[in-house]
């Protein structure tokens, strides 16, 4: 087994209070062998990746609040360096390459947890939210939740996935579609909708795309879009949706916008017994839908939060074959008030991936 030295201090990416600026702490405290609790582990990161997610935890404007001080993130991938004393039946070891994703620990033994939905656990510990997060150097975590990276699939590559990518794999895994269904992609071009379009084609769907620009019509074409709708040159969305899809509409729709107007249009373009799948988590907007038409129509409205360990496991080993691939950008870790506010301009295309110092 490997050792290492773990240092007493680090480089960590503080939020000290809600809304306030971050602070580039290079004496951050790292947690110790011994100070370990049974079932934690150490683990020293290469990279992280950068969530919308992450913004609202520091601006603090989520109905449920983050707890400060706060390190954010929850995209890591790193080794396990140590493992708290008295850990029994751990599924990983000192050594491996794993990652953390935004669901850090559940208590695995409540209804919720037996039943896979362990994100939904009373119990649950949130990455960057509820404990620290990504954001330094070095992370404590739990062994019975971290994810282990396939071989040879760069780090990189994985952090994305373990939020961005687990999030939509697992809304289009529950969409209640079957191979050669249309689903619909508001977004398509973003960090979500990019892998969404992959994954859904993984999955045998057909995909409209829907955002604007030349440069995301290009990326969601290349990467197996079906058809392409720009939501500022249509003239009817709903319609242009209906007559792709021979009238009836679409099968399903995966939302990953954090605005209200892509809830409201998707029950009037999914054909009858349609599945509308809820994802983006916008603060103070509220789910707008004609009730006669969502009834009359039979349309299922499902919320889907991030994923369980298996869907982690699934989207990872997909991505690691080859056959979804995250469009990213890499900066530094203190490049992150930076991306933060290219995030609130609406200005960051794919996903951003901060290494961290050496």
């Amino acid at each position: 087994m490997p050792s290492y030295t773990i240092p007493k201090t680090q480089t960590a990416a503080v939020v000290p209070s809600s809304g306030a600026a971050i602070e580039l702490r290079k004496d951050h405290p790292v947690t110790q062998q011994k100070e370990l609790a049974p079932g934690e582990c150490l683990i020293k990161l290469a990279c992280t990746g950068v969530c919308h997610t992450d913004l609202h935890a520091a601006l603090g404007d989520w109905p449920v609040p983050a707890k400060t001080p706060l390190v954010g993130g929850h995209e890591g991938v790193g080794e396990i360096v140590a493992i708290g004393d008295n850990t029994s039946h751990s599924p990983v070891k000192v050594g491996d390459r794993v990652g953390i994703k935004w669901l850090a620990d559940s208590c695995l033994n409540c209804e919720q947890c037996r039943k896979g939905r362990e994100q939904n656990c009373l119990d649950a510990k949130l990455s960057g939210f509820t404990v620290d997060g990504t954001f330094q150097q070095y992370v404590v975590s739990f062994v019975n939740h971290v994810t282990p990276i396939p071989e040879g699939f760069d780090s990189n590559a994985a952090a994305s996935i373990l939020c961005a990518g687990v999030t939509v794999y697992r809304a289009i895994k529950y969409s209640q579609t079957s191979p050669g269904d249309w689903i619909v992609l508001p977004g398509a071009g973003g960090g979500l909708g990019h892998l969404a379009v992959q994954y859904a084609k993984v999955a045998g769907l057909r995909v409209i795309a829907v955002d604007t620009g030349a440069d995301k019509k290009k990326l969601c074409l290349e990467l197996g879009a079906d058809k392409w709708i720009d939501f500022n040159e249509t003239k009817d969305l709903v319609e242009d949706i209906k007559a792709i899809t021979d009238g009836l509409g679409a099968h399903s729709a995966l939302v990953t916008a954090a605005s209200s107007s892509g809830y409201k249009q998707a029950i009037e373009y999914l054909r009858g017994g349609g599945t509308l799948m809820a994802v983006g988590l916008p603060g103070k907007a509220n789910l707008e839908a004609s009730i006669f038409f969502t009834v009359f129509k039979s349309i299922s409205i499902l919320g889907s939060y991030v994923g369980n360990r298996q869907d982690a496991v699934e989207a990872l080993a997909i991505a690691a074959r080859g056959e979804v691939s995250c469009k990213y950008l890499v900066k530094e870790l203190d490049a992150l008030s930076s991306v933060y506010e290219g995030m609130t301009n609406g200005q960051v295309a794919g996903r951003i991936v901060l290494e961290m110092p050496k």
